[in-house]
């Protein structure tokens, strides 16, 4: 059953939860891509390693949230509405989100734990190193696998913003409208 007068937008919590998540995620990927300009074992490479981690740990954090906001409120129509396959496209392309956004951090954790490595930030333990000293050479298969996901993750990324403009700029609807 639908409201009387649905929103327009969705609700603040929501908007505020959804920008945030994406400017974090932005961060973690900014971040994983300075590390590398930075030598082993030096201060800012490990500073930016924690700053990934940071803003990993973070998306995790506020995600549960944005999907328990996002179950509990009615979502502003589309209008004009699209027809059932552009709303089956974009059903599948949410859960596909949500389920890099919990899944990415996960794996970095699990990455740290299989390699024996607590979380830790800045130099403060979040997590310590709860399964002894460690496999490496699992901790880097689990590191790639992480890699690779997070670059298919760019890709659903891209489709979702390339998807956001051409609902504003070729359907001109309102669905970009309702989360600003």
């Amino acid at each position: 059953m639908s409201p009387i007068n649905p929103p327009s937008r969705y609700a603040a919590s929501l908007r505020w939860l959804h920008w945030t998540i994406f400017a974090l995620v932005l961060l973690a990927y900014v971040f994983i891509n300075l590390f590398e300009l930075f030598p082993r074992g030096s201060t800012p490479r490990m500073n930016t390693l924690a700053a990934h981690y940071l803003a990993g740990i973070a998306v995790l954090l506020l995600v549960l949230p944005r999907l328990a906001v996002r179950l509990s409120h009615v979502d502003p129509p589309i209008q004009p509405a699209p027809s059932v396959w552009i709303l089956r496209l974009s059903t599948i392309t949410h859960v596909a989100l949500y389920a890099f956004l919990i899944a990415q951090p996960i794996m970095g954790i699990v990455t740290l734990q299989i390699a024996g490595k607590p979380v830790t930030l800045f130099g403060i333990t979040f997590l310590p190193a709860l399964f002894g000293p460690g496999d490496r050479a699992l901790a880097h298969q689990w590191e790639d696998i992480h890699g690779t996901v997070g670059e298919i993750f760019y890709y659903v990324i891209g489709l979702h913003i390339v998807a956001a403009l051409w609902h504003h700029f070729g359907r001109k609807d309102n669905t970009l409208r309702r989360m600003v």
